[in-house]
């Protein structure tokens, strides 16, 4: 029997140290459970699964109305690269600058933002495109361009989430830097209310090369939403805004509503540090998490629509 006693459990006083590693153990395993319960609530908040919240939009509130931007929130990539693509097919202007509409919007998908500077340096291009030309010549153009590059790039999960308010009799625009009459097409295809957009000096018609004031970006979008509701009788603090850029911050400040769309890297952390609620529809966790976006096209990305019809069911 002594042959086997290795075989037989032997009992031994728990020591100071054994104590220690087992509730540091217990301890560190407990920590990664509410690691990954943390994880799994962001996750849900972004895909539109939780808790049920209160309706929204409130049907039938006629003093609350919705703003989307749209580069990258309604429309994956930049609306005034899409316009050059098509101005360029149709040769209003030469290689050398349709490599750098192409460089603008390559640096805008990498890094997820809208840089002022970049942003300013495509619309100086496309002013200096259209100047010349008449409102109604690039307003036609304008709705076949949407047609060859725009339609298929509409996010899914967005454009629903902008129905859910139209289906509650709620008013929406698009509140871009994109030039006006390009938001307005695009507005009225989606069938929203209608859009602010960077309005371009025209004199009879044809377009000077120059801006009226400057362009709406930034600040600019705060004040243009300001502005609209106060002449619309709308209460900003039951109206909701939509972007996914750290420059539309005061934007989403105004309203009651904010939402996070697609966020880049800043406006996530702000968002998260607000308490506002988020929702991203690219595909792919890794470009959720660093602000990148995904460069598949709309059909990958039908699985936001629902995701979206569900942001105005469920709570964070």
């Amino acid at each position: 029997m002594a042959a086997l006693d290795w075989l037989t459990p032997r009992k031994r006083p728990a020591t100071a140290r054994s104590v220690l590693a087992g509730e540091a153990s217990a301890e560190a395993a407990r920590k990664t459970s509410r690691e990954l319960a943390r994880e799994e609530e962001r996750e849900a908040q972004e895909t539109g699964e939780g808790v049920e919240e209160p309706e929204f939009p409130v049907v039938g509130d006629e003093h609350a109305a919705a703003f989307f931007d749209l580069d990258n929130t309604v429309m994956q990539g930049a609306a005034i690269f899409h316009l050059g693509r098509g101005l360029y097919k149709r040769e209003f202007f030469r290689r050398r600058e349709l490599a750098r509409f192409a460089w603008q919007q390559a640096w805008f998908r990498v890094a997820g933002v809208e840089d002022p500077d970049h942003m300013q340096d495509a619309r100086d291009s496309a002013l200096s495109i259209v100047k010349g030309h008449r409102v109604s010549e690039l307003t036609d153009i304008g709705e076949e361009i949407y047609d060859e590059y725009m339609a298929e790039r509409i996010w899914p999960g967005t454009r629903a989430l902008a129905q859910a308010h139209l289906d509650a009799g709620q008013r929406v625009w698009l509140v871009t830097a994109a030039p006006v009459e390009t938001a307005t097409i695009i507005a009225r295809r989606l069938g929203l209310t209608g859009a602010l957009g960077t309005v371009a000096e025209s004199v009879d018609g044809v377009y000077t090369g120059r801006l009226v004031g400057e362009p709406l970006h930034g600040p600019a979008k705060a004040e243009a939403v300001r502005a609209l509701a106060a002449a619309e009788g709308l209460d900003l603090a039951r109206c909701a805004a939509y972007s996914d850029s750290h420059n539309d911050i005061p934007m989403l400040s105004l309203v009651g509503h904010p939402y996070a769309i697609n966020p880049d890297t800043k406006l996530r952390k702000h968002a998260r540090a607000h308490d506002w609620r988020l929702r991203d529809y690219r595909t792919g966790r890794k470009a959720a998490k660093v602000g990148i976006p995904a460069a598949a096209g709309v059909g990958a990305l039908a699985g936001g629509t629902a995701a979206a019809v569900a942001l105005h069911r469920r709570r964070k």
